[in-house]
């Protein structure tokens, strides 16, 4: 009989029997041995961009053994979606509406944080004689008015009655106007002037016009201020300069010679602010102390009784914060909040209630809130702490912003508003901005310095888009 067996398993041994195989033990996974994630930095940090412009962020990881890196894989990123939006996978924000965000950045259990400011239209501006120059949020500049000396800075010697830009340069940093002249900084510090020329205002040691804005040498500058038709500028060391037009001392280096280039006043340095008026100048330096020179014919120095003052002298021993000077006369903030002023008040431009020049600084009021002042040719406009804004004096062309055309011997709110920025107020116009970046003009617009096309005073503040 044929016998078939099958060989189930472990054939080949014969009678032999099999012998079992051991099992194999799962191998445990390996546990990583690169460096762990510490913190994240996110670039920019804190920065600030116009409304309706977008910004790309990246984050930088710090690691366990001292290295850092750009993180690209497995890191969200958010935002509160109010001011700014953000694609989370890219870091790109969208800015929606004017305020400050946080922006995060997160990777596992490690989070990174900055500041996004989303800024309006407009952050500085400054009136001139007939002629307002405004700073954007971009860092562009933008002119309207009077330009028949090229104040506008915009290549022409054009009139314009709405705001036209300077060009295509997007780095400005500081701006100052004066009567037919218009200074500015850009943001590496370099100084660049363009208008009238006439004593040399430039300073490019010349006595000719310019419509473009033209570089004044090499030197880095934090502070700019242009008169009637002198330009003072304090240098990043410190140290302050004046050029231009000195019949009355107004450039403070103890002549009245005209100069065509910055000269140095004295060898301080220690100057943080100045402001030119039409024929006299104010400084304040580093331990809150200031001082005055030039026209003292209505005692805007403030210092002494002669008429004409040729040096910087010091005017008293408060310490103040703040400055300005007009036509002929002066204010300046004190450092508890009180506000002064002195020099000519044939209009009220002091605000003391009477039209009685004074000599020496003098308090308005009593309150110690004033944060901010500015002086037009016979009008003057302050910004209290709790952002509202006040004005005096001179209104014939409605520069006071009050809805008619009175004038004011003591400060009066313009409307209720308690929203205002900064404000400068030109010889007949006042220029300013809300907190939300908006522009606002009044005044006189026969020039067209109001820059909404119209060419009509306007005695209330009135928004130019």
């Amino acid at each position: 009989m044929l016998v078939i067996s099958f060989c189930l398993a472990g054939c080949g041994g014969g009678d032999k029997a099999s012998t079992p195989t051991t099992p194999t033990t799962p191998t445990t996974p390996t546990t990583p041995t690169g460096p762990s994630l510490i913190s994240i930095s996110l670039s920019p940090s804190n920065p600030s961009i116009a409304l309706g412009l977008t910004l790309q962020f990246t984050a930088t990881g710090a690691y366990s053994d001292g290295s850092s890196a750009t993180i690209t894989k497995d890191i969200v990123w958010s935002t509160s979606g109010i001011t700014a939006s953000i694609l989370q996978t890219s870091g790109l924000a969208t800015s929606k509406t004017v305020g400050i965000e946080t922006v995060t950045a997160t990777v596992g259990k490690v989070v990174g944080t900055t500041k996004l400011t989303v800024l309006g239209p407009y952050v500085a501006v400054t009136a001139g004689g007939n002629h307002s120059i405004v700073l954007k949020a971009n860092a562009s500049l933008y002119g309207s008015g009077l330009n028949r000396t090229g104040q506008l800075g915009d290549g022409t010697s054009t009139d314009r009655s709405e705001f036209t830009s300077l060009g295509a340069v997007n780095s400005w940093s500081m701006i100052s106007a004066g009567e037919f002249h218009t200074a500015a900084i850009r943001s590496d510090g370099s100084l660049w002037t363009w208008g009238f020329n006439q004593n040399g205002q430039l300073g490019d040691i010349s006595f000719v016009d310019k419509v473009n804005p033209t570089k004044i040498g090499s030197a880095t500058w934090i502070a700019i201020s242009a008169g009637k038709s002198h330009t003072l500028g304090i240098k990043k060391d410190g140290t302050l300069w004046a050029w231009g037009r000195n019949f009355n001392g107004q450039l403070g280096d103890g002549t009245v010679i005209d100069r065509v280039e910055p000269v140095q006043i004295g060898t301080l340095k220690t100057w943080t602010n100045i402001t030119a008026g039409a024929a006299h100048t104010l400084a304040r330096r580093s331990d809150g102390t200031i001082w005055g020179w030039g026209n003292n014919s209505s005692g805007q120095v403030g210092a002494t009784a002669s008429s004409q003052v040729l040096v910087p002298t010091q005017i008293g021993t408060a310490t103040w914060v703040a400055i300005a000077a007009g036509g002929a006369h002066s204010l300046g903030i004190r450092s508890d909040g009180a506000l002064f002023s002195w020099g000519a008040n044939d209009q009220g431009q002091l605000g003391s209630g009477w039209i009685t020049s004074r000599p020496t600084p003098v308090q308005i009021g009593v309150a110690t809130t004033w944060a901010l002042v500015t002086a037009g040719a016979k009008h003057s406009v302050a910004l209290k702490n709790d952002g509202s804004l006040w004005s005096w004096g001179n209104n014939d062309d409605g520069q006071l912003g009050l809805g008619s055309n009175d004038s004011q011997l003591n400060p009066t709110p313009i409307d209720d508003a308690k929203i205002w920025k900064t404000v400068s107020a030109g010889q007949f116009h006042t220029i300013g901005i809300r907190s939300d970046g908006t522009l606002w003009v009044w005044g006189r617009n026969i020039e067209g310095q109001l820059g909404d096309g119209k060419k009509v005073n306007a005695n209330r503040p009135i928004n130019v888009p």
